[in-house]
């Protein structure tokens, strides 16, 4: 598989030129992915050393070995969610990190391939990033939670304003025949806004509902919390944090986190980030994705 179309990154030049790459630093990407801004930060400063996570396990076996064969010791790819930054980091024995990079989005090719995430493709109501570490899929919260539960749900993790009454229809659509793949929740969905199709709308009408689920099932949302704790722990001053975010939740927490920390962070960033126009018209994913970053304030 050509890692190009497992997953493109975002922003890497503004990356690498905010994270101020310093010789034989110590830095992690956190959601290596493709592994491009790995390979772009490796390559930017001869002597620095990368630790690089994903809980995607595909991910790392199309992605790291040319890397590995190309940078040597330099780097490290790890299996492990960003979540468990604070272990990895001591299992290495690395008791300070000059730089830590996390990129919330999901791939495309995790949308497109793994089961549950697209509703292009009919699959198994799943969602599960890394099934060895989660067993809750997104079919059992379908299916289990009541409607108030539900409405909640697609309310606040996806900012649904027709929550209640999906809610409510699934629970109705239920009682008759369980919902188990892609197509049934998002041909539900469709048919309670009968005007898409005709109006021809950009977003998809199931697309806050997947959203929510996909961000409950693997606790999306905790993670980055956690994540984001560590990182600031284990920077040594002046390094520096750079996080993009692709919908508002996260971003909302980024830009909190480091309000909230500025006790011990410098906002580099007062306005996120956006990606230049050349850049989304060679690769539109990209359109939504804001990078803040913040430097730990010297002692």
């Amino acid at each position: 598989m050509n890692k190009d179309i497992y997953h493109k990154s975002v922003l890497t030049n503004e990356v690498v030129e905010g994270l101020n790459l310093k010789p034989n630093g110590i830095y992690v990407d956190a959601t290596f992915g493709g592994g491009g801004h790995t390979k772009a930060i490796l390559e930017a400063e001869k002597t620095v050393r990368v630790i690089a996570l994903d809980w995607d396990q595909v991910a790392i076996e199309t992605s790291a070995p040319p890397l590995e064969q190309k940078f040597g010791e330099r780097l490290i790819v790890i299996w492990s969610n960003f979540a468990h930054l604070a272990r990895v980091l001591k299992k290495e024995n690395i008791t300070a990190i000059d730089g830590a990079l996390a990129d919330f989005g999901t791939s495309q090719f995790q949308l497109q391939h793994k089961e549950g995430f697209s509703f292009y493709h009919d699959t198994p109501l799943d969602m599960r990033m890394s099934p060895a570490h989660q067993k809750i899929t997104a079919a059992h919260i379908v299916n289990t939670s009541n409607e108030r539960e539900l409405a909640q749900l697609f309310f606040e993790l996806g900012e649904e304003r027709y929550a209640k009454q999906i809610a409510r229809a699934i629970v109705i659509q239920r009682k008759q025949k369980q919902i188990q793949t892609t197509k049934q929740l998002a041909e539900l969905i469709s048919s309670l806004t009968p005007s898409y199709k005709a109006a021809q709308k950009k977003i998809h009408p199931a697309t806050k509902v997947f959203q929510a689920l996909r961000i409950f099932i693997n606790k999306e949302l905790e993670n980055i919390e956690t994540f984001l704790k560590a990182a600031l722990s284990a920077l040594a001053p002046g390094g520096r944090l750079a996080c993009i975010s692709f919908h508002s939740l996260e971003d909302r927490m980024v830009k909190s986190f480091f309000k909230e920390h500025e006790t011990s962070l410098i906002i580099v960033t007062k306005k996120p980030i956006s990606p230049s126009p050349e850049e989304i018209a060679s690769n539109p994913s990209a359109r939504s994705a804001k990078l803040r970053i913040a430097q730990k304030k010297e002692p």
